[in-house]
């Protein structure tokens, strides 16, 4: 097949790596100590809860073994 040798109408966007802007962004905003202190409220809420929810969580999953207090219904006994 031809192929044309004129330049492409949207150039510009194959050369978009290549492209290095000159201007610099805006410097962060500092954070305040007030938003550290919630930040660090909220993680710490955060972890508390899934340390109480594994706590009280693994307890009620352990099965148990003893054969002292099973109960067996009225159907396993072939009433």
């Amino acid at each position: 097949m031809f192929r044309r040798r004129e330049p492409v109408p949207f150039a510009f966007v194959a050369e978009a790596d290549r492209f290095r802007s000159n201007v610099a962004p805006p410097p962060r905003e500092r954070v305040s100590r007030a938003q550290l202190a919630g930040r660090s409220l909220i993680g710490l809420t955060v972890v508390g809860g899934l340390a109480g929810a594994l706590l009280l969580g693994v307890p009620a999953l352990q099965q148990e073994t003893g054969g002292v207090g099973t109960h067996q219904s009225e159907a396993a006994h072939g009433r």
